[in-house]
Protein backbone atom coordinates (compact mmCIF):
# COMPACT_ATOMS: atom_id res chain seq x y z
CA UNK A 1 0.00 0.00 0.00
CA UNK A 2 2.92 2.38 0.71
CA UNK A 3 4.19 1.86 -2.84
CA UNK A 4 0.72 2.71 -4.19
CA UNK A 5 0.46 5.92 -2.16
CA UNK A 6 3.97 7.12 -3.07
CA UNK A 7 3.41 6.36 -6.75
CA UNK A 8 0.04 8.15 -6.62
CA UNK A 9 1.69 11.25 -5.10
CA UNK A 10 4.33 11.23 -7.84
CA UNK A 11 1.56 10.89 -10.40
CA UNK A 12 -0.38 13.77 -8.84
CA UNK A 13 2.65 16.07 -9.06
CA UNK A 14 3.33 15.11 -12.67
CA UNK A 15 -0.29 15.68 -13.66
CA UNK A 16 -0.29 19.03 -11.84
CA UNK A 17 2.71 20.17 -13.89
CA UNK A 18 1.15 18.86 -17.10
CA UNK A 19 -2.16 20.60 -16.34
CA UNK A 20 -0.39 23.91 -15.73
CA UNK A 21 1.35 23.73 -19.11
CA UNK A 22 -1.67 22.48 -21.06
CA UNK A 23 -4.03 25.04 -19.55
CA UNK A 24 -1.75 27.91 -20.56
CA UNK A 25 -1.46 26.54 -24.09
CA UNK A 26 -5.22 26.01 -24.47
CA UNK A 27 -6.10 29.50 -23.25
CA UNK A 28 -4.04 30.97 -26.09
CA UNK A 29 -6.16 29.25 -28.75
CA UNK A 30 -9.44 30.50 -30.28
CA UNK A 31 -12.51 29.07 -28.43
CA UNK A 32 -13.93 25.89 -29.95
CA UNK A 33 -17.01 23.76 -29.41
CA UNK A 34 -16.71 20.62 -27.30
CA UNK A 35 -15.25 17.67 -29.28
CA UNK A 36 -14.12 20.01 -32.09
CA UNK A 37 -10.92 18.28 -33.38
CA UNK A 38 -9.50 21.57 -34.67
CA UNK A 39 -8.52 22.54 -31.13
CA UNK A 40 -6.34 19.45 -30.66
CA UNK A 41 -4.90 19.91 -34.15
CA UNK A 42 -3.77 23.45 -33.31
CA UNK A 43 -2.45 22.39 -29.89
CA UNK A 44 -0.45 19.56 -31.43
CA UNK A 45 1.66 22.21 -33.18
CA UNK A 46 2.16 24.26 -29.99
CA UNK A 47 5.52 23.83 -28.26
CA UNK A 48 4.16 24.50 -24.76
CA UNK A 49 1.42 21.87 -25.20
CA UNK A 50 3.94 19.37 -26.54
CA UNK A 51 6.23 19.89 -23.55
CA UNK A 52 3.25 19.35 -21.25
CA UNK A 53 3.00 15.76 -22.42
CA UNK A 54 6.34 14.82 -20.85
CA UNK A 55 5.08 15.07 -17.24
CA UNK A 56 1.73 13.67 -18.40
CA UNK A 57 3.37 10.45 -19.59
CA UNK A 58 5.40 10.23 -16.37
CA UNK A 59 2.20 10.74 -14.38
CA UNK A 60 0.39 7.99 -16.29
CA UNK A 61 3.23 5.52 -15.67
CA UNK A 62 3.25 6.40 -11.97
CA UNK A 63 -0.54 6.04 -11.83
CA UNK A 64 -0.30 2.62 -13.50
CA UNK A 65 2.22 1.54 -10.85
CA UNK A 66 -0.03 2.85 -8.09
CA UNK A 67 -3.09 1.06 -9.48
CA UNK A 68 -1.17 -2.18 -9.79
CA UNK A 69 -0.45 -2.23 -6.06
CA UNK A 70 -3.40 -0.32 -4.62
CA UNK A 71 -7.21 -0.07 -4.96
CA UNK A 72 -8.96 2.67 -6.89
CA UNK A 73 -10.48 3.92 -3.63
CA UNK A 74 -6.95 4.83 -2.46
CA UNK A 75 -5.19 5.93 -5.64
CA UNK A 76 -7.87 8.23 -7.09
CA UNK A 77 -8.44 10.34 -3.94
CA UNK A 78 -4.66 10.75 -3.55
CA UNK A 79 -4.51 12.09 -7.11
CA UNK A 80 -6.80 14.92 -5.98
CA UNK A 81 -3.79 16.35 -4.15
CA UNK A 82 -2.53 17.37 -7.58
CA UNK A 83 -4.76 20.44 -7.43
CA UNK A 84 -2.94 21.71 -4.34
CA UNK A 85 0.39 20.99 -6.02
CA UNK A 86 -0.79 22.96 -9.06
CA UNK A 87 -1.47 25.95 -6.78
CA UNK A 88 2.15 25.91 -5.60
CA UNK A 89 3.45 25.36 -9.14
CA UNK A 90 1.46 28.32 -10.44
CA UNK A 91 2.90 30.57 -7.73
CA UNK A 92 6.42 29.44 -8.62
CA UNK A 93 5.72 29.93 -12.35
CA UNK A 94 4.54 33.51 -11.78
CA UNK A 95 7.39 34.20 -9.32
CA UNK A 96 5.14 35.25 -6.46
CA UNK A 97 4.43 34.13 -2.93
CA UNK A 98 1.65 31.65 -2.35
CA UNK A 99 -1.54 33.48 -1.35
CA UNK A 100 -2.95 32.94 2.15
CA UNK A 101 -6.17 31.50 0.69
CA UNK A 102 -4.15 28.96 -1.28
CA UNK A 103 -2.21 27.91 1.81
CA UNK A 104 -5.45 27.43 3.75
CA UNK A 105 -6.92 25.48 0.84
CA UNK A 106 -3.88 23.21 0.72
CA UNK A 107 -3.83 22.51 4.45
CA UNK A 108 -7.58 21.96 4.75
CA UNK A 109 -7.77 19.83 1.62
CA UNK A 110 -4.81 17.61 2.50
CA UNK A 111 -6.09 17.17 6.05
CA UNK A 112 -9.44 16.06 4.62
CA UNK A 113 -7.74 13.69 2.18
CA UNK A 114 -5.61 12.03 4.86
CA UNK A 115 -8.57 11.87 7.23
CA UNK A 116 -10.77 10.24 4.60
CA UNK A 117 -8.22 7.56 3.67
CA UNK A 118 -7.39 6.74 7.29
CA UNK A 119 -11.04 6.60 8.36
CA UNK A 120 -12.54 4.51 5.54
CA UNK A 121 -9.48 2.22 5.30
CA UNK A 122 -10.06 1.11 1.67
CA UNK A 123 -9.27 -2.53 0.89
CA UNK A 124 -8.69 -4.19 -2.47
CA UNK A 125 -11.33 -6.33 -4.15
CA UNK A 126 -11.45 -8.06 -7.55
CA UNK A 127 -8.58 -7.90 -10.02
CA UNK A 128 -10.88 -8.11 -13.05
CA UNK A 129 -14.59 -7.20 -13.00
CA UNK A 130 -16.85 -9.21 -15.27
CA UNK A 131 -18.24 -7.97 -18.62
CA UNK A 132 -21.63 -7.11 -17.08
CA UNK A 133 -19.99 -4.81 -14.55
CA UNK A 134 -18.08 -3.02 -17.31
CA UNK A 135 -21.27 -2.48 -19.32
CA UNK A 136 -22.96 -0.89 -16.31
CA UNK A 137 -19.93 1.31 -15.63
CA UNK A 138 -19.61 2.37 -19.26
CA UNK A 139 -23.32 3.08 -19.54
CA UNK A 140 -23.37 5.19 -16.38
CA UNK A 141 -20.32 7.25 -17.30
CA UNK A 142 -21.52 7.61 -20.89
CA UNK A 143 -24.92 8.92 -19.78
CA UNK A 144 -23.29 11.46 -17.46
CA UNK A 145 -20.92 12.69 -20.19
CA UNK A 146 -23.73 13.07 -22.73
CA UNK A 147 -25.86 14.98 -20.21
CA UNK A 148 -22.95 17.34 -19.49
CA UNK A 149 -22.30 17.93 -23.21
CA UNK A 150 -25.96 18.70 -23.87
CA UNK A 151 -26.06 21.13 -20.96
CA UNK A 152 -22.78 22.77 -21.98
CA UNK A 153 -24.06 23.70 -25.46
CA UNK A 154 -26.26 26.54 -24.15
CA UNK A 155 -24.49 27.36 -20.89
CA UNK A 156 -22.41 30.43 -20.08
CA UNK A 157 -18.64 30.26 -19.71
CA UNK A 158 -18.46 29.34 -16.01
CA UNK A 159 -21.28 26.76 -16.15
CA UNK A 160 -19.95 25.36 -19.42
CA UNK A 161 -16.51 24.96 -17.90
CA UNK A 162 -17.94 23.22 -14.83
CA UNK A 163 -20.03 20.81 -16.93
CA UNK A 164 -17.09 19.97 -19.17
CA UNK A 165 -14.98 19.53 -16.03
CA UNK A 166 -17.50 17.03 -14.66
CA UNK A 167 -17.52 15.14 -17.96
CA UNK A 168 -13.72 15.11 -18.06
CA UNK A 169 -13.47 13.93 -14.46
CA UNK A 170 -15.91 11.08 -15.14
CA UNK A 171 -13.92 9.99 -18.20
CA UNK A 172 -10.64 10.16 -16.30
CA UNK A 173 -12.17 8.10 -13.48
CA UNK A 174 -13.26 5.47 -16.02
CA UNK A 175 -9.83 5.59 -17.67
CA UNK A 176 -8.21 4.90 -14.30
CA UNK A 177 -10.43 1.84 -13.82
CA UNK A 178 -9.55 0.55 -17.29
CA UNK A 179 -5.86 1.24 -16.64
CA UNK A 180 -6.03 -0.77 -13.42
CA UNK A 181 -7.61 -3.72 -15.22
CA UNK A 182 -5.01 -3.57 -18.00
CA UNK A 183 -1.90 -3.33 -15.81
CA UNK A 184 -3.20 -6.10 -13.58
CA UNK A 185 -3.08 -8.43 -16.60
CA UNK A 186 0.49 -7.43 -17.45
CA UNK A 187 2.46 -10.49 -16.37
CA UNK A 188 5.42 -10.37 -18.75
CA UNK A 189 3.54 -10.81 -22.04
CA UNK A 190 2.75 -7.38 -23.54
CA UNK A 191 0.77 -8.99 -26.39
CA UNK A 192 -1.92 -10.01 -23.91
CA UNK A 193 -2.36 -6.37 -22.93
CA UNK A 194 -2.25 -5.05 -26.51
CA UNK A 195 -5.01 -7.43 -27.61
CA UNK A 196 -7.20 -6.78 -24.56
CA UNK A 197 -10.39 -4.88 -25.61
CA UNK A 198 -10.04 -2.77 -22.48
CA UNK A 199 -6.76 -1.38 -23.84
CA UNK A 200 -8.61 -0.06 -26.90
CA UNK A 201 -11.37 1.31 -24.66
CA UNK A 202 -8.72 3.00 -22.51
CA UNK A 203 -7.24 4.80 -25.53
CA UNK A 204 -10.66 6.02 -26.70
CA UNK A 205 -11.76 7.18 -23.25
CA UNK A 206 -8.43 8.91 -22.59
CA UNK A 207 -8.53 10.77 -25.91
CA UNK A 208 -12.09 11.94 -25.28
CA UNK A 209 -11.02 13.09 -21.83
CA UNK A 210 -8.07 15.05 -23.23
CA UNK A 211 -10.30 16.73 -25.84
CA UNK A 212 -12.94 17.77 -23.29
CA UNK A 213 -10.24 18.88 -20.85
CA UNK A 214 -8.80 21.34 -23.37
CA UNK A 215 -12.30 22.68 -24.16
CA UNK A 216 -12.95 23.08 -20.44
CA UNK A 217 -9.73 25.08 -20.05
CA UNK A 218 -11.03 27.56 -22.64
CA UNK A 219 -14.26 28.26 -20.75
CA UNK A 220 -13.59 31.41 -18.74
CA UNK A 221 -11.50 31.16 -15.59
CA UNK A 222 -9.86 27.85 -14.82
CA UNK A 223 -11.56 27.67 -11.40
CA UNK A 224 -14.86 26.09 -12.48
CA UNK A 225 -13.57 23.24 -14.70
CA UNK A 226 -10.59 22.43 -12.50
CA UNK A 227 -12.68 22.24 -9.34
CA UNK A 228 -15.34 20.12 -11.05
CA UNK A 229 -12.74 17.79 -12.58
CA UNK A 230 -10.79 17.40 -9.33
CA UNK A 231 -13.93 16.44 -7.41
CA UNK A 232 -15.54 14.24 -10.06
CA UNK A 233 -12.52 12.08 -10.91
CA UNK A 234 -11.92 10.60 -7.43
CA UNK A 235 -15.66 10.20 -6.79
CA UNK A 236 -16.01 8.30 -10.07
CA UNK A 237 -12.95 6.19 -9.26
CA UNK A 238 -14.21 5.29 -5.79
CA UNK A 239 -17.70 4.44 -7.08
CA UNK A 240 -16.28 2.18 -9.81
CA UNK A 241 -13.90 0.63 -7.28
CA UNK A 242 -16.71 -0.18 -4.86
CA UNK A 243 -19.28 -1.36 -7.43
CA UNK A 244 -17.23 -3.04 -10.18
CA UNK A 245 -14.01 -4.04 -8.41
CA UNK A 246 -15.82 -4.87 -5.14
CA UNK A 247 -13.40 -2.80 -3.07
CA UNK A 248 -14.55 -2.32 0.52
CA UNK A 249 -14.73 0.80 2.68
CA UNK A 250 -15.15 0.84 6.44
CA UNK A 251 -18.35 2.85 6.93
CA UNK A 252 -19.79 1.48 10.18
CA UNK A 253 -21.73 3.72 12.55
CA UNK A 254 -18.75 5.09 14.46
CA UNK A 255 -16.97 6.16 11.25
CA UNK A 256 -19.82 7.99 9.52
CA UNK A 257 -19.25 11.36 11.21
CA UNK A 258 -15.42 11.40 10.78
CA UNK A 259 -15.82 10.39 7.13
CA UNK A 260 -18.35 13.18 6.57
CA UNK A 261 -16.06 15.73 8.21
CA UNK A 262 -13.03 14.55 6.20
CA UNK A 263 -15.01 14.61 2.94
CA UNK A 264 -16.29 18.12 3.72
CA UNK A 265 -12.74 19.30 4.42
CA UNK A 266 -11.51 17.82 1.13
CA UNK A 267 -14.33 19.44 -0.85
CA UNK A 268 -13.72 22.76 0.92
CA UNK A 269 -10.00 22.63 0.16
CA UNK A 270 -10.62 21.84 -3.50
CA UNK A 271 -13.22 24.62 -3.77
CA UNK A 272 -10.94 27.18 -2.11
CA UNK A 273 -8.01 26.22 -4.34
CA UNK A 274 -10.11 26.13 -7.49
CA UNK A 275 -11.94 29.42 -6.95
CA UNK A 276 -9.05 31.54 -5.68
CA UNK A 277 -8.19 34.53 -7.92
CA UNK A 278 -5.17 33.77 -10.09
CA UNK A 279 -2.42 36.08 -11.23
CA UNK A 280 -2.22 36.73 -14.94
CA UNK A 281 -0.06 34.28 -16.86
CA UNK A 282 3.31 35.52 -18.04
Amino acid sequence: MIVAVLAALASAFSFALSTTLHQRAAKRQPPRRALDPRLLWRLLRTRLWQVGWVPDVVGTLAQALALRYGPLAVVQPVLASGLFMAVLLEAAWNRRLVQRRDLVATLVGLAGLVGFLVTVNPRAGLDEPGPTAWWWVGGGVGALVVACLVGARRAGDATRGALLGVATGALYGLAAALLKAVVTRLQGDPWVVLTDPRSAALVVVALLGVQLNQNAFQSGRIAAPLTALTLTEPVTGVLIGVTAFRETLSLDGARVLPVAVAAAALVTGVWLAGTAPRAAAR
